[in-house]
């Protein structure tokens, strides 16, 4: 084991260490992937999401920072599954790194072989924005599952006020966490069954949720008084999903919605299976991994039964894109796939305007920075009510992890827009220094995967991986800063394929050139992509907007 000191933190300010701000944004993002405040667990290099990396190994991680000091404004830094294994001269207008994680051809790409040659050192696990070095912490996926549970209550109540609701969900870890501030923000009592005690204090010390419980009757004691006081709350429950959903039905204790977003994607490092103790559990993962994976897949089937039968009686059940449905369904669940995933139900018609997941982080550490780019937001979108809302509540009630950063779905012609003005503003110098764009890899044109962002798509084209690799290749051809293309990521291995793109604004005509290609082309393929599939909404959005499509029908 390499010894290394592992509170890490990235430089603030605006003094270069690296010979370009694209390469100082870089060694910052993943200096910041890696941050104690922003991973789950930094000694191991583990960003988020059971086993997804920020770089390989120890080694790997001094040689990134090490190669993007010295990398010159013209060259390109290959990164091969967390290990930097070329540097070639390109151009200016060039991405100054290419990333590829976790890729296998396809006959091999499942957990068992990914596990043979992580053992010996020749792969890692890059989740989505873990190895692609853009993670912010929880607020990535924050506001996604703040519009999933209002878009759920549109639906079943005909309301986006879900004061007096119940939420049912499992998981507090570093994407999970997001759940009990969302469903908060939501205006709903939302209850979240997580095993390990730890996590839901590091979420109480976040201010992400309010209260832990121990028991099942304290749990719905606090779910009744603030329910019939209509107290929008979070509640985090010691106990494990299977066990204590099946409790509640034994009570005849019915929640308006139930979903769950423990990392069942790996059966292995994310699942715990019930009737034993965490310690016992982490003890059986160790000695016995056959075992305790086949445990944490029985009680996967449970805990998806346990939804059905919620469903059955009456509580909007759905999938939160943790592929659990899946394994419930290899281990005899045959109706696993009864209740929908979330972005089917709730999402795509966001998908289908380029809407999704674009994030920025200050460079310079100041939350000024981002405070000002807020104001700006509010004044070029303030006819959109949902993000005036989101940005004054996240303003409130975000605590900074790392880098200050802010999560906004914006869509296809907003993104460059408002990134070219915050490129203005560093360029007067009204930022204090450069700003990076990014987004997650589940956005509307970046990602296969049939059992989440692309479920039951019109055509049935759920599993075709072309759209995220010519993504991943017109943002390389648009010269973003640096561009990722993943397999795994949020649902494991072999069963998704996903591509990111991150742009330094840093106030020069450049930056300018490439936010102008690369922030159209981007959120662009997903109006492509849902076009091509049929759907009306994106077929309208790329006619009104001029999205050019050779073959889209009159």
């Amino acid at each position: 084991m390499h010894m290394f000191n592992t509170n890490i933190r990235a430089p603030r300010g605006n003094t270069l260490s690296c010979k370009g701000w694209t390469q100082e944004a870089a060694m910052r993002m993943l200096m910041n992937n890696l941050d104690p405040e922003v991973a789950e667990n930094p000694d191991e290099l583990v960003v988020y999401g059971g086993i997804g990396k920020a770089a390989r190994d120890w080694e790997s991680f001094e040689a990134l920072i090490a190669t993007l000091k010295k990398l010159e404004n013209d060259e390109t830094m290959l990164v091969q599954s967390g290990k930097p294994v070329a540097v070639f001269k390109t151009h200016e207008h060039a991405p100054r790194v290419l990333i590829a994680n976790s890729n296998l051809v396809p006959a091999w790409s499942n957990w068992e072989h990914f596990y043979e040659l992580e053992e010996r050192n020749l792969m890692m696990y890059g989740q989505m924005t873990a190895g692609s070095w853009i993670y912010i912490g929880a607020q990535g996926i924050l506001q996604g599952t703040y519009l999933s549970f209002v878009e759920a209550g549109k639906k079943k109540f005909g309301s986006a006020d879900l004061r007096g609701k119940f939420i049912l969900t499992g998981g507090m870890g570093g994407m999970s966490g997001a759940q009990p501030l969302a469903g908060k923000m939501a205006g709903a009592v939302i209850l979240v069954v997580e095993v390990d005690r730890a996590r839901i204090e590091r979420k109480i010390n976040e201010a992400y949720c309010d209260y832990l419980v121990e028991t099942v009757d304290e749990a719905i004691a606090l779910v009744d008084k603030l329910t019939a006081d209509k107290t929008p709350a979070s509640i985090g429950l010691v106990g494990n999903c299977a066990d204590v959903n099946r409790e509640l039905l034994n009570r005849g204790i019915i929640p308006d919605f139930v979903t769950d977003q423990t990392s069942a994607h790996d059966p292995l490092n994310g699942y715990v299976p019930n009737n034993m103790t965490l310690d016992e559990a982490l003890a059986l993962r160790k000695s016995d991994p056959k075992t305790y994976e086949r445990r944490a897949k029985e009680t996967m089937a449970e805990h998806v039964r346990t939804m059905l039968e919620f469903q059955a009686q009456g509580a909007e059940t759905f999938d939160y894109g943790n592929n659990i449905r899946a394994y419930a369904k290899e281990m005899g669940v045959d109706n696993a796939f009864d209740f929908p995933g979330f972005v089917p139900a709730y999402i795509r018609p966001l998908f289908c305007e380029g809407k999704g997941p674009f994030r920025w982080a200050a460079l310079s550490g100041d939350p000024e920075d981002i405070y000002k780019m807020d104001a700006l937001a509010k004044e070029m979108f303030g006819d959109d009510e949902a993000l005036v809302n989101w940005i004054d509540m996240a303003q409130k009630m975000v605590k900074w992890q790392g880098l200050p950063a802010r999560i906004c779905w914006l869509g296809y012609g907003d993104r460059h827009r408002f990134a070219l003005r915050v490129n203005e503003m560093v360029a007067s110098g009204e930022l204090s220094a450069p700003i990076v764009f990014g987004r997650d890899h589940l956005d509307s044109g970046s990602v296969a995967s049939p059992n989440r962002e692309t479920e039951s798509m019109k055509d049935g084209s759920d599993a075709v991986s072309d759209w995220p690799l010519l993504n991943a290749l017109v943002n390389t051809a648009g010269g973003a800063s640096w561009v990722s293309i993943h397999h795994g990521g949020g649902v494991g291995m072999g069963y998704s394929q996903h591509a990111g793109q991150v742009l330094v604004a840093d106030g020069t005509d450049m930056a300018a050139q490439k936010i102008e290609r690369v922030l159209i082309s981007d959120p662009g393929m997903g109006v492509v992509r849902h076009a091509d599939a049929g759907y009306d909404i994106a077929i309208r959005t790329a006619k009104q907007k001029g999205v050019h499509m050779p073959m889209l029908k009159e």
